[in-house]
């Protein structure tokens, strides 16, 4: 026996107030109050199952033969009820499922017969009937059920619209101007479409309230003429599924541009565009339709046929006006009572197994006719199937690939949630098929079919048909066979068809979709169980898109080997700021990220007074909430100002009050200049003592008729950027000032170096086989990760579902005294966990499972609350939801904890560069530089060669070997979404005076490639061929002749879909894609091979080219030609310190010449992007057997010289068909890939 007691539940009953909602409501209810399914005897009567009540038996019960048990409306015993659903509903007919906030509709119930269990509603419902329906109940005894509800009576104005009525609420005056309105209502319809409030007026405002394909569409307009005169209104949506027949509550607030609109309890805010604050409306306000002026009962747009309730405008209560028949309304055709028919349906519930079988009527012609209507999120399903007469015939309407499907196929999307019409008649020898009253679609038949036994509909039993189509998930109603209703009341009474996991009186749909749980702007599409994001061109990856796809700062792009250039960074990781581009220079052993503004050159000021100043605002190449992160996030931020002034003073006045001065990021004034202290109105040569006249603190105070300059470095980084300046002296005769402010520079990632929530990432090393990372506790709920044992990492937490655990074990002990990367995640579709880069588990969370992790104790890092298991060792770079947990600060107040880390590789400095890994040592460090392209005891010597026409290298790799992702990018346990988040990193330089020339190409056996060429005009070419039958595309990222034997740098990197190529060079860069087939000139390049010098080759992780340099014997490298290590490489290193000379030269060091050059800056790199589609995912995901370099490009060569098989061999090369597009959603599967210079 189960014993409920809930709280908040409105009763529909007699007038009363609001007040006090916590009174009784089922123990004063008569007998006939209560209903069941079914009872055991009448002992164990629906009206028995009373809270507190000795009636009967004591509770009710069911018969035990009953399917579907529900109680509507024992103690002592063994029977009690431990789980249950509850439904309610407006009239008895048509149900609606209860669910908590986060979706869930199950409650908890009983676990003896006499505890009472206390649940109280997250949200409360107005209803008139309670359905309870158990699930599961005592093993070894039987379901009963005792209840108490708790609630008050509810005052209700009701009116009723029949699709052709409305009410008009006339104003007094000709126009109504408002600065704040205040419009609610609740409203109930089985139709997706009708206007419930609208009013306008002659200056062009309007507002619109209209239900549009089941949700509730906002049109709002304040005096803006660009909407006035436009076709197309913009709607503010919300809401789904609003065609339900259950009541929804609607509120309006707008005070001035300000509004807040919530349906339910889903709320948008916005603000509206145009110039004005107040809305005026003529003459009226209709409700339930838009009536046409002079024409009585017609009407602009489709009416709303439902019921309206509790309808107030500015706190008018238009409902009781109009009941009460005042003069300001005008009720056409509206009643106050609502009478709409309740459309019964049932839902399907299982994918595998639902069906609803019911017998044919005796049609009064031959043939026989069908009609239903149906909703569905599935893109799948069977609808309608029976067997036809003469056989062996038989009809099967489908839903396949969202359309419906009957040997004719009808057009249009059909799982979109909202209700489908569908009628089939196979009378007058022809099939017609209907869909939501358009025309029909009609075949002719040979001769008359008629049905032969029963109607399957959403699926049938195994025993009867074999369908391959999944069966239907969704609702059905107004089911009519050869023109005669079924009633399905009767079904589930057992009197009339059969049906297998199905539920009736109620269409249990609901949007998965409602609200979005995609993040970052994530386009959500939903099935019937589950849904998925969308995350293409949103710069995040991942279930939910929660994971950028960039990294975090200049300073992580360093560590994964890049060099500079333009990159997109995400500051906040996962948090709800966008990635912005900046520049990254990685020229110096610091790490500058460089945002720039829109004011590049210097800006000349004359005319100008304290009374009229010259005021320049400066906005930034990104967001102010970007920026602020970036300079929190930065260990040092600074911005260089130059002030050079001709009888111009800063702060040389009689009364102390600054002449110029700046605006900081927050707007605040600030007076003190470039190098010296904050709140100090001095300049930098105060500070060093060198101001060409002491009695002034800059040199401009000195107001001369010679050039002078104040310059100096902002480099308080709360104050920075610059925002605004502000020059004021500068209208005397010969008075004139030119300043320029430099880009905001900023080094040093705190949170990389420092050392619930959906994810958690942390650095960790330690020499202890066990301990706890991090806890963090709720009341029931939990997460953990720890070390369980040496060599494996555990995730596990509970969210209301029951305890999970994910772990993820490493082939070599993590307790090496090594730095090691974790990173968990939980959202609402799925757990995953990743240790450094060895491949991603997951674990998916249940359909209808619980959405919120409730924790309510303190994060605890490095062990429990209960003290046990503590972590010893170190932690770094902690990230929770996006934000970086300073742990230096935390540790310096708190006991057995102390800042910092023992050890060479935990400084912020890099040690070891291009990719290098630091790996500690008892007495020092040494540079692991394996997967580096690059030699040397720190990775920095470029490993180069010179080759000639015969000389080519090849490198096989022939193991497992996973490389196209990394942890900014994580896979998922779907194939789709893994190849959208892959990743691949090619760099290498060059030096040649050939072409055409083939540079470099990644293949595999199956004739796929990736080939980087130089064409007959010497420019770049980048050949991507991944399925063989469509042509390849071609990317040429420079029209400039690279083979003018300098050396150049090309970087191809690509992100999902995001594919970017750098090269450094000297000249302008043009960008095009194409599909054009220019085999002959990919040919040429393969025939003449290269000559010339390559230097630094890196795939990935693999560097092939050192690999041939260092292990000339190993099987992986092949060798052919003479093949000389030269020191080509060493030009970059000249080039770019030649650059880093230019990019610094001060700014101030030349006056007297062009004052455009002095301030420019030039970088030698570009960097280009190609966005949404061009590359989707590579072929390399899922190779288990990968080869770098190809050998067959050098048997193509050979086989050139061979006049006699030529034909022969190009037959059967990798470049034979061209004829492919770039389409790389599907992996590849060979066991062999080869990479080839």
């Amino acid at each position: 026996m189960v014993t409920l007691y809930t709280l908040s539940v409105f009763s529909g009953a007699s007038a009363a107030t609001h007040y006090n909602c916590n009174g009784p409501l089922v123990s004063t209810l008569p007998h006939s109050s209560f209903q069941s399914s079914s009872q055991s005897s009448a002992s164990y009567a629906a009206h028995n199952a009373k809270l507190n009540r000795r009636d009967g038996a004591g509770g009710w019960s069911p018969m035990v033969t009953d399917q579907d048990p529900w109680l509507q409306g024992r103690y002592d015993s063994w029977d009690w009820v431990s789980s249950y659903l509850l439904l309610h509903s407006d009239t008895g007919r048509a149900w609606k499922q209860y669910r908590h906030e986060d979706g869930v509709g199950r409650f908890v119930g009983n676990v003896n017969s006499e505890a009472v269990v206390q649940t109280k509603l997250s949200h409360p419902v107005k209803t008139r009937f309670l359905r309870f329906v158990p699930l599961d109940w005592n093993p070894s005894g039987w379901m009963g059920l005792r209840l108490e509800v708790y609630g008050c009576s509810y005052k209700s104005y009701v009116a009723d619209f029949d699709g052709r009525s409305s009410l008009l609420y006339r104003f007094n005056q000709k126009s109504m101007s408002t600065v704040k309105d205040v419009i609610s209502l609740r409203f109930k319809s089985h139709q997706a479409e009708g206007v419930l409030l609208h009013g306008e007026g002659q200056r062009g405002d309007y507002i619109t309230l209209e239900l549009h394909r089941g949700r509730l569409d906002l049109y709002l307009n304040l005096d803006d003429s660009r909407l006035r005169f436009s076709s197309g209104r913009v709607a503010i949506t919300v809401g789904s599924l609003l065609d339900d027949q259950h009541w929804h509550s609607v509120h309006m607030e707008r005070f001035n541009k300000q509004v807040n609109l919530t349906v339910d309890s889903h709320t948008q805010h916005f603000q509206t565009k145009g110039e004005g604050h107040s809305l005026e409306v003529d003459y009226e306000l209709s409700f339930g339709g838009i009536p046409l002026p002079g024409k009585p009962g017609t009407f602009l747009r489709k009416n709303f046929h439902g019921c309206m309730e509790n309808l107030y405008y500015n706190g008018i209560n238009i409902i009781d006006l109009a009941k009460r028949r005042k003069p300001q309304i005008h009720s056409g055709n509206v009643t106050f009572s609502c009478s709409q028919p309740q459309l019964v349906a049932c839902t399907f519930l299982s994918s595998s197994s639902s069906f609803l079988s019911l017998p044919s009527a005796t049609p009064a012609t031959g043939g026989f006719s069908v009609r239903f209507q149906f909703r569905t999120w599935n893109p799948d399903g069977l609808l309608l199937s029976v067997q036809l007469n003469p056989e062996p015939q038989k009809l099967e309407l489908q839903i396949s690939n969202t359309q419906l499907h009957l040997t004719l196929h009808s057009s249009g999307r059909q799982n979109d949630g909202l209700w489908h019409s569908v009628s089939l008649d196979t009378r007058n020898l022809q099939m017609a098929l209907t869909v939501d009253g358009e025309p029909s679609t009609t075949t002719e038949l040979w001769e008359q079919v008629e049905s032969k036994g029963n109607f399957y509909f959403g699926g049938c039993p195994t025993m009867d048909c074999q369908v391959l189509t999944p069966t239907f998930q969704g609702c059905m109603r107004l089911i009519f066979i050869n023109s005669q209703p079924m009633n399905l009341s009767h079904v589930q009474q057992g009197v009339l068809g059969n049906y297998n996991e199905l539920q009736f009186d109620t269409c249990n749909i609901r949007d998965r979709c409602l609200p979005n749980l995609c993040e970052h702007g994530g386009r959500c599409s939903q099935t019937w169980s589950s849904f998925t994001c969308n995350c293409s061109g949103t710069g995040y990856s991942g279930a939910t898109c929660h994971n950028s796809i960039y990294e975090s700062s200049c300073e992580a792009y360093k560590l994964i080997g890049s060099s500079s250039g333009f990159y997109s960074i995400d500051p906040d990781g996962s948090g709800p700021l966008g990635p912005t581009q900046v520049y990254c220079n990685m020229t110096e052993e610091k790490v500058w990220t460089v945002v720039t503004h829109n004011i590049t050159a210097p800006v000349t000021v004359q005319s100008s007074t304290p009374q009229k100043p010259h005021i320049m605002k400066f906005n930034y190449s990104t967001s102010a909430e970007q920026l602020r992160a970036i300079v929190s996030g930065s260990e040092q931020c600074q911005q260089e100002v130059v002030y050079n002034c001709r009888k111009s003073r800063l702060f040389n006045t009689k009364d102390g009050s600054p002449l110029s001065w700046w605006l900081d990021r927050e707007g605040e004034r600030r007076s003190y200049w470039g190098g010296f202290l904050p709140g100090v109105q001095q300049c930098s040569c105060s500070l060093e003592e060198n101001c060409m006249d002491m009695n002034h603190f800059c040199n401009c105070d000195a107001d001369t008729d010679a050039w002078a300059n104040d310059t100096g470095i902002l480099s308080y980084k709360d104050h920075l950027p610059v925002s605004q300046i502000v020059i004021g002296d500068t209208n005397r005769t010969g008075s004139q000032a030119i300043y320029y402010i430099g880009p905001l520079r900023c080094y040093g990632d705190k949170s990389i170096w420092n050392a619930l929530a959906s994810d958690i990432s942390f650095y960790f090393k330690t020499s202890t086989p066990s301990g706890v990372f991090m806890e963090n506790l709720g009341l029931k709920d939990f997460i953990r990760v720890e070390l369980s044992s040496p060599s494996v990492v555990t995730f596990s937490f509970d969210v209301g579902n029951g305890p999970a655990v994910l772990s993820v074990k490493s082939h070599l002990p993590l307790n090496d005294r090594q730095w090691h990367y974790v990173r968990a995640e939980r959202n609402v579709r799925e757990a995953s966990l990743q240790v450094d880069q060895l491949p991603l588990r997951f674990l998916e969370a249940p359909a209808d499972g619980h959405l919120r992790l409730r924790l309510s104790s303190q994060l605890f890092i490095g062990g429990t609350a209960s003290q046990q298991r503590g972590f010893l060792g170190c932690i770094r770079t902690l990230t929770v939801n996006g934000v970086s947990f300073d742990l230096e600060e935390r540790a310096r107040m708190t006991p057995g904890v102390s800042s910092g880390c023992p050890g060479y590789c935990s400084g912020s400095s890099s040690l070891c560069h291009n990719r290098g890994r630091c790996i500690e040592k008892s007495n020092g460090y040494i540079c692991d530089c394996s997967q580096s392209a690059y030699g040397g005891t720190t990775c920095n010597q470029e490993v180069s060669v010179s080759f000639d026409r015969e000389s080519s290298v090849t490198y096989t790799f022939q193991e497992p070997f996973s490389v196209m992702q990394n942890r900014s990018s994580q896979a998922t346990s779907v194939s789709t979404e893994s190849s959208s988040r892959a990743r691949e990193d090619v760099a290498f330089s060059f030096v040649t005076s050939q072409r055409p020339a083939m540079l470099l190409t990644v293949s595999t056996f199956s004739h796929q490639y990736i080939a980087v060429i130089l064409a007959k005009n010497g420019s770049l070419q980048i050949w991507y061929h991944l399925q063989t039958d469509r042509s390849p595309d071609v990317f040429s990222p420079t029209l400039s002749n690279l083979a003018d034997g300098r050396l150049h740098r090309i970087r191809i990197h690509r992100v999902g879909q995001n594919l970017y190529v750098q090269q450094c060079i000297f000249s302008p860069v043009f960008f095009f894609l194409g599909r054009e087939n220019l085999n002959n000139e990919v040919m040429q390049a393969a025939s003449k091979g290269f000559i010339g010098c390559l230097s630094s080759v890196q795939f990935n992780h693999v560097a092939p080219l050192k690999a041939a340099l260092t292990n000339r014997g190993s099987s992986l490298v092949t060798i052919r030609g003479p093949l000389v290590q030269s020191n080509c490489g060493a030009l970059a290193e000249s080039t770019s310190h030649t650059l880093q000379g230019k990019r610094h030269h001060t700014h101030s060091d030349k006056l007297n010449g062009d004052i455009r050059e002095l301030f420019s800056d030039t970088y030698s790199c570009n960097f280009l992007a190609v966005f949404s589609g061009v590359v989707t995912a590579v072929v390399f995901i899922a190779v288990c057997a990968l080869a770098v370099m190809s050998r067959l490009l050098y048997q193509q060569r050979q086989a050139q010289r061979s006049s006699s098989s030529i034909k022969e061999e190009q037959r059967h090369s990798v470049y034979t068909d061209y004829r492919t597009e770039l389409h790389l959603h599907n992996s590849v599967r060979d066991n062999m890939k080869e990479y080839y210079i």
